[in-house]
């Protein structure tokens, strides 16, 4: 295993790049849908209204899990 030492600077940089992008595919799949809040398009997807937008609901709803896991990282910083 090896071991890389990061400066604190770095280590936000990168985890800030990361949310940008998961930010970015978020809103494609919304802007997909025409739809601007997440919960909506979930419940959207799970009662019917979106046919065939379960693969896009099961993807936000892991990109947003992914999102809350780096905020929680970046508030231990």
């Amino acid at each position: 295993m090896t071991t890389v030492k990061l400066e604190k600077s770095e280590v936000e940089d990168l985890i800030n790049y990361k949310l940008r992008n998961l930010h970015k595919e978020i809103q494609k799949i919304l802007d997909k849908w025409n739809e601007t809040s997440i919960d909506q398009f979930i419940d959207k997807a799970r009662n019917g209204t979106f046919e065939e937008a379960e693969n896009d609901a099961i993807d936000i709803r892991q990109l947003v899990l992914e999102q809350k896991k780096l905020q929680e990282l970046q508030e231990k910083l």
